[in-house]
This record gives structure tokens, C-alpha cells and sequence, in this order.
């Protein structure tokens, strides 16, 4: 898999002058990988010439072409958190369909990150394969595979996969924290319902939630999944807590104060399906749903 170059600093120095020492590449043209953002250091794009460098920092310098494709994804929203032979983890904007609809076949997360995938490696890339999803009014983090065999695997291990999330629902549940255990079924809308009891077709579901915070008649909840079924959290918030998600009009929601639905995927952590190597990615609160609760455990994005 074609990527970055990744270098390991060994002394205290200025990117530039850490730059023009191990690239064989005059003046100019280190200059122009800065400018255009072919440079990274720690996981971000750096620009500035005399970014300081300290022992252990990882510099990955990229082509020009590669840094372009990368802009361009980064201008829908979509950021690239991890990548390897086997996963990429993307974070994914409130607004963006995970995979295609019947009426929506282009403006895609799926679409746009193989797109990406091709156009920075300049050949028939490895494209990503999808795990899971999340809602297209859901923000946060998604999980791809980079081949079908992997992707499998993933799947058959869904359930070990530690799923976080994040929501600001209305009212305050009447526990601090507690367990919903039900059984979802979709209906011919995609409307989703919840039942205590099984029924033909339910799917059984189960959800932990804790209160982090309440003020101004909302609460902000961190929220467990050990399944993974569509609208869950939505549905079983509203359901057996009273308490929907905020903005979710769908299942009852009478607030926005977010102007999107504020429920965010912030956290998964998985063993490696190659390594077995126990890795946790965290995407904090984006900005319009951390405001209402500064200083919370889901911190806000820079």
C-alpha cells in the first residue's frame, strides 16, 4: 500500500532544517511539500518552517499529489484518523451518508474515501470495504477494511468492539447510569420501534448510558453499545428513558439546540486483526454539541 514516508526524529530541531538533512530535495521544492500540506508531524499538518521538532515526533511526508487528495477530502469534513494494510478509521461530519441510498448514489462517505484512496496512490488503490455505519445526521467515528477477508473478520467480532458515543438528549434520565435491553424492528417508513418482549423479525439490542452532565432541562450521556442496530440509541433514548435525543424530531424530539441531531460517535477500541495490538480511537464533541456542556469528558474539537 502506497502511503507517506514515515520518519522518527532523534534530536531537537526546526522542521525545515530536519527536512532539507533527510530529503534529497533542494530548497524550493521542501518548500512547496509545506505550503501544500504534504507534511505532517504527530498525525497533523504542519506548515510552518520552524515547527519545532522534539526526540520520538513522527514526521510522514507525503507526495504533492497525495497532500492535494487529502485536502480535498479534508474540505468535505472528513478526516482521516488511522491507516494501515488492514484499517482506516475515518471521522466522519453530521450530514454525510455512510453508504448509498436509493436516492442518494455519489455524495458518500464510502465514495469519497475510495476516491481519495485512488486518487493519492495513482493506481487501482485497495479500496476500503465498510464495516459498520452510523446515520448520516450521526457525526463521528467509522470503521473500514482494507480487504474483504478482514472485513469478515471485523464483523464476526462486532460485539467485542467497544462502541462510545455521545449524545445530548432532553429531559434527565431517571437513573444516573443503567442498561436498556429491548428488541428493535424497522417498519416499511424505516421507522424503528422498540418492545420489551421478542416478536417475529425484533433484533435483541443493548445499550449502557451514563449521565455526564444536566443543565437547562438536557443531560449530556455517554453511551455504550454492545450491538450495533439501526437507530438504537435514537429509538431506545426516546423509548424507555423519555428522554430523545436532542433534535431528533423523528422519535419525538422537541428541541435543536444543536441545529443537527447531537449524537456523535467518539470512541472505538478493537484488537488488531492482525497484530491483536488493543488500539482506541477517540474523536471529541464537535463544537455545536460541546458548547452546551464546556469542560466534559468529550472535549471540543480545535
Amino acid at each position: 500500500m502506497a502511503g507517506p514516508q514515515k520518519l522518527t526524529v532523534s534530536r531537537e530541531d526546526r522542521l525545515m532544517v530536519y527536512l532539507s538533512s533527510v530529503l534529497e530535495q533542494n530548497r524550493t521544492s521542501i518548500k512547496k511539500l509545506l505550503k501544500f500540506g504534504a507534511v505532517a508531524v504527530n498525525g497533523r499538518t504542519v506548515r510552518q518552517f520552524d515547527h519545532p521538532l522534539r526526540p520520538g515526533d513522527i514526521v510522514a511526508i507525503s507526495t504533492l499529489h497525495a497532500a492535494a487528495a487529502s485536502e480535498r477530502l479534508e474540505a468535505m469534513g472528513i478526516q482521516l484518523l488511522y491507516e494501515d494494510d488492514d484499517l482506516i478509521v475515518v471521522d466522519k461530519p453530521s450530514g454525510l451518508l455512510t453508504v448509498p441510498s436509493l436516492t442518494n448514489k455519489t455524495d458518500t462517505l464510502i465514495r469519497h474515501l475510495n476516491d481519495f484512496l485512488q486518487q493519492r496512490d495513482r493506481r487501482r488503490a485497495v479500496l476500503a470495504q465498510v464495516v459498520h455505519r452510523i446515520d448520516q445526521e450521526t457525526s463521528g467515528l467509522v470503521l473500514f477494511a482494507r480487504s474483504l477477508k478482514t472485513n469478515a473478520q471485523l464483523q464476526d467480532n462486532w460485539p467485542s468492539v467497544e462502541k462510545t458515543y455521545w449524545a445530548i438528549v432532553e429531559g434527565q434520565p431517571p437513573q444516573e447510569q443503567g442498561t436498556i435491553t429491548s428488541h428493535l424492528v424497522e417498519d416499511d417508513s424505516y421507522q424503528v420501534y422498540s418492545y420489551d418482549e421478542p416478536t417475529p423479525n425484533t433484533r435483541h439490542a443493548t445499550t449502557h448510558y451514563r449521565v455526564l452532565q444536566t443543565r437547562d432541562g438536557l443531560s449530556l450521556l455517554e453511551i455504550r453499545l454492545e450491538t450495533g442496530r439501526k437507530h438504537q440509541i435514537r429509538v431506545q433514548m426516546a423509548t424507555h428513558l423519555g428522554c430523545p435525543v436532542a433534535g431528533d424530531r423523528r422519535y419525538g424530539a422537541k428541541s435543536d439546540p444543536c441545529g443537527r441531531l447531537a449524537l456523535h460517535a467518539g470512541r472505538l477500541t478493537l484488537a488488531h486483526p492482525t497484530t491483536g495490538e488493543r488500539l482506541t480511537w477517540e474523536s471529541p464533541l464537535p463544537r455545536p454539541i460541546a458548547r452546551f456542556f464546556p469542560g466534559s469528558r468529550a472535549s471540543t474539537q480545535p
